[in-house]
């Protein structure tokens, strides 16, 4: 590969369409303030670079960003894009990352509204992300030790695995489908609604009215905190190893939980109340 050290680049498209390259220790800034300098490229390396402005990195194929920095002002840095290996950097940009293909992060801190949107094969682990609007109509996501804050995260997601994180959002996982998460702990309001075939094991739920509308929702050595109003219209197959606010209007499978602290059943009810509630207290 031919490598480029030292270098600073401030023009629109400096190295576009670029193959083939290493770029280490570059900086993409400057009054000029160009954009898109390394779009349409493949094959391309960068170590120790800062990124100062927009659009750097759209229709990349194979893409490496060791110890590198983004800041704010490197918007929508890398869209379009597949196969690509993100690793000790930080993306401090808005839409840092969109409709991108085969994505791994490892030990990356994110700062990015609208973080990942339609994008699919995502590996991470050892993340600290910060998106008020994340990962939206993701496919294939696998996280390990993530620490999320934000709103309106995972919704329309599909295959979706998430592990050892902590996730403190609101409006998680609407209308998401086959979603796994183990050892966690969800911090939030209105968790999954409209959504299907969700598993939680081993996992910490806190918030307001909790999984309604939902199918075949199961929760496994779970707790729940300050949760009232759950299960409504829900489908749901749960071993709760705490007690509940409130439960209403579940409308089919068994919850298995310490003890419900109220129970309402309401004669408006869309639904016949066909869950049977078992109380371990």
């Amino acid at each position: 590969m031919k490598e480029i050290k030292n270098k600073r680049f401030p023009n629109e498209r400096d190295l576009y369409a670029s193959r083939d390259l290493k770029l280490i220790n570059c900086r993409f800034e400057g009054k000029e303030d160009g954009e898109s300098a390394l779009k349409e490229s493949e094959n391309i390396s960068i170590l120790n670079c800062f990124f100062d402005l927009r659009y750097p990195l759209w229709h990349v194929s194979n893409l490496t960003i060791d110890n590198s920095e983004f800041t704010p002002n490197s918007r929508a840095a890398i869209w379009y894009s597949n196969n690509i290996n993100i690793k000790n950097s930080t993306l401090f940009g808005i839409k840092a990352i969109r409709e991108c293909k085969d994505l791994t992060l490892d030990n990356v801190e994110i700062n990015s509204p609208e973080f990942g949107w339609k994008s699919a094969q995502i590996l991470a682990k050892n993340i600290k992300l910060d998106s008020e609007y994340a990962f939206l109509e993701t496919k294939n996501v696998s996280i390990d030790n993530m620490l999320f804050s934000g709103k309106y995260s995972f919704q329309y997601c599909e295959n979706v695995s998430i592990t050892n994180s902590v996730l403190d959002t609101k409006d998680c996982f609407w209308h998401s489908k086959n979603v796994v998460i183990k050892d966690s702990t969800i911090k939030g309001e209105y968790l999954a609604w409209y959504s299907e075939n969700l598993t939680f094991i081993n996992c910490k739920i806190t918030g307001t009215q909790p999984f309604c509308y939902a199918k075949k929702i199961k929760l496994i050595h779970c707790t729940m905190e300050g949760c009232d109003l759950a299960f409504e219209y829900s489908d749901v197959d749960a071993d709760i190893k705490s007690s509940i606010e409130s439960i209403k209007n579940p409308y089919k499978g068994k919850i298995i939980v310490k003890k419900v602290n109220n129970l309402i059943l309401t004669k408006d009810s869309k639904y016949p109340f066909e869950c049977e509630i078992i109380e371990t207290n």
